[in-house]
């Protein structure tokens, strides 16, 4: 799929993101969750112009376009796979130029694959994540509805509680990914 994109898209697309694009890291408080946190990476863009953030969404072929309550629209993804699977390879290919959202870039695709490598998040996991996001200034830190001493402290609560649950379903995870397959 992105090796389909013409060059003169993808970079357009990507020098668009360097301006008007961010990397967030959503933290929202949920009882249901075994360690109190759902955590959401979310790429997006924003512009009063809806029509080329359609366009960006259809080259992307992920996404979705909302209008806010300021006048703006937005393009955003958050979809694990649609992160994975699109627009980390995009950009990948196409690369960022400046410095601030190389670094951006990268310590968001850190962040991406931990929350894809267990099956339930540790507070280790939060804790790496946390120390991501400030070395890489994603979301200023004015804007975030939590501190980082108030996301600890839950996920710390809820960790132990539940380690021996989130200890077990990972070793799960691990030990079926590391099973052999037989070929009958």
């Amino acid at each position: 799929m992105i090796k389909n994109i013409p060059e003169k898209y993808g970079y357009y697309i990507t020098g668009f993101s360097d301006g008007e694009g961010s990397f967030n890291i959503s933290f929202r408080k949920r009882n249901d969750y075994l360690i109190g946190w759902k955590i959401t990476p979310v790429f997006n863009i924003s512009q009063d112009e809806r029509e080329i953030l359609a366009w960006i969404k259809h080259i992307l072929k992920c996404g979705t376009i909302r209008f806010r309550k300021d006048g703006i629209w937005t393009f955003e993804v958050h979809n694990q796979n649609a992160l994975n699977k699109i627009i980390l390879p995009f950009f990948d290919r196409f690369h960022f130029l400046s410095k601030k959202k190389k670094l951006q870039y990268q310590k968001f695709k850190k962040i991406c694959k931990l929350l894809n490598h267990n099956t339930s998040i540790t507070y280790e996991t939060i804790c790496q994540i946390l120390i991501l996001r400030n070395e890489s200034n994603i979301k200023n830190s004015k804007k975030r509805k939590y501190t980082d001493t108030l996301i600890l402290q839950r996920a710390e609560f809820y960790w132990n509680k539940n380690h021996k649950i989130i200890q077990s379903k990972n070793n799960k995870k691990s030990s079926e990914t590391n099973t052999p397959k037989l070929f009958l």
